[in-house]
């Protein structure tokens, strides 16, 4: 019995017609990376274990496909002493597909540091892989387009990043909001309440504000031993309203006594009045206070995107990692980088009816095949259209007219070309309209001016 084709749950395939969108989100996204001096790299889509593992959390150490060790990988393994599944995982697996495209940045920093100017400005648009559980906008395998600068402090970098956010989404024509938020302020705020030593359970919980509400937020700190004393002086902070600067001045009178959070408070308040200086083309930015993003390597200032009058959750994310470097031995070396959300940019897009026309993107121009003198005749009118950046192909073979025809119509291709002895004899093409049905006799020449009008 033959098998039944599948694939696993949280993947999928992408047709032509699909490959063409996602090729021009990518080419929108590749395109600002470059305007803005970022460069190009590749990382393997394998990581050794150790690389990934305490990198993203607690939540995210279990999202993380770990590859089986080959040939014989239970030969490590005691039965009798190595049941527990964390003490198994480091015997049975030493490698892992990437989680992200961050964490093997900084690997791929400090192994090349030697040959790197810095600040080093790369973009990375590759797969990734995380065991979470499929549903809309969420999926096993999926691409980031990332950018990041590592080797400057610099909040210069913190605005360049939000400019590139707002030219990637202008040129999509996809209306957004760039939420803003900085961990020092997140910082600030467990030390005031009293429980510094919490920070990243308050971080995460807090995360979680729009997905689940805030009496859940509570209770989840509470199961992670946050006192009730404190969750209630988180109260005035997680309800505060008013714009941006209104927010900032309640944060500063909040945190008077916090060093570390009145820093991040100044950081924001810099990078939002340059950004109010340069001005966003279509973007809109506000600081909020719940956006937590529950990966630790974060340090200070935080980015997440949403589109407007869509319900998908973020579309893009980053964060400044200042110490991301340190855990491969590479101390003192600051870094900042945004992160697009590939598919749900293209759900988006899609849904809001955004994509312009690709049809040049697919093939024009059919030459049928009436044997082989006609096709050798063919192929060199071919080889002058492609030349002239037509997208065009020649039938395989001599089969009957209408089934050449039907393939016509079926990959939606606009014109058809039939060239007989009438047509080599003259060096005019028959070409027929499948749109309408007309039918012309133009040169090779004529042909090409007539598609690239």
């Amino acid at each position: 019995m033959a098998q039944k084709p599948s694939i696993p749950k949280g993947t999928r395939d992408f047709s032509p017609a699909v490959m063409l969108k996602r090729n021009y989100i990518m080419g929108v996204i590749k395109k600002a990376f470059q305007t803005f001096g970022y460069l190009p790299i590749e990382t393997p889509s394998m990581e050794n274990l150790s690389t990934l593992m305490g990198k993203y959390g607690e939540e995210g150490d279990r999202l993380i496909f770990k590859i089986l060790n080959s040939g014989d990988y239970l030969k490590k393994v005691d039965a009798n002493v190595d049941f527990d599944s964390k003490k198994m995982t480091s015997k049975i697996s030493e490698k892992a597909l990437r989680y992200d495209l961050t964490v093997p940045f900084a690997r791929y920093v400090v192994q090349n540091q030697n040959e790197i100017a810095f600040p080093f400005k790369r973009y990375q648009v590759q797969p990734v892989w995380r065991a979470d559980r499929p549903q809309k906008g969420r999926f096993r395998e999926f691409f980031q387009c990332d950018a990041d600068v590592v080797g400057s402090p610099s909040l210069l970098y913190e605005v360049e990043l939000i400019q590139l956010y707002d030219t990637v989404f202008t040129e999509l024509k996809l209306p957004t909001i760039i939420k803003l938020n900085n961990r020092k302020l997140l910082s600030g705020i467990a030390e005031v309440i009293g429980e510094g030593d919490k920070l990243i359970d308050i971080t995460v919980a807090i995360d979680k504000l729009d997905k689940i509400g805030l009496e859940k937020v509570k209770e989840e700190m509470q199961t992670k031993g946050v006192s009730d004393a404190a969750i209630e002086k988180l109260d005035p902070i997680l309800n505060m309203k008013g714009d941006a600067k209104q927010k900032l001045v309640t944060m500063r009178e909040v945190l008077a006594d916090s060093v570390i959070g009145l820093e991040g408070v100044e950081e924001i308040q810099t990078v939002i009045d340059k950004v109010d200086v340069l001005g966003l083309d279509t973007a809109e930015l506000d600081f909020d206070l719940t956006l937590a993003r529950g990966l630790n390597y974060y340090t200070g200032s935080i980015f997440e995107v949403e589109a407007k009058g869509v319900q998908m959750g973020s579309i893009g994310g980053g964060g400044r990692y200042d110490d991301l470097t340190g855990i491969f031995g590479l101390k003192d070396m600051p870094g900042i980088g945004i992160s697009f959300g590939l598919d749900r940019i293209y759900l988006v897009v899609e849904e809001l009816n955004l994509f312009p026309s690709l049809e040049a993107d697919f093939t024009q121009v059919l030459f049928v095949n009436f044997g082989e003198s006609e096709a050798d005749y063919c192929l060199k009118a071919l080889r002058d259209l492609r030349k002239a950046g037509i997208n065009s192909e020649l039938y395989p073979d001599a089969a009957k007219m209408k089934k050449q025809m039907n393939y016509a119509n079926k990959k939606g291709i606009p014109y058809v070309v039939l060239v007989g002895e009438d047509e080599m004899n003259s060096g005019l093409l028959t070409v027929k309209n499948m749109n309408d049905g007309t039918q012309s006799n133009v040169s090779v020449v004529d042909l090409i001016k007539q598609l690239n009008a």
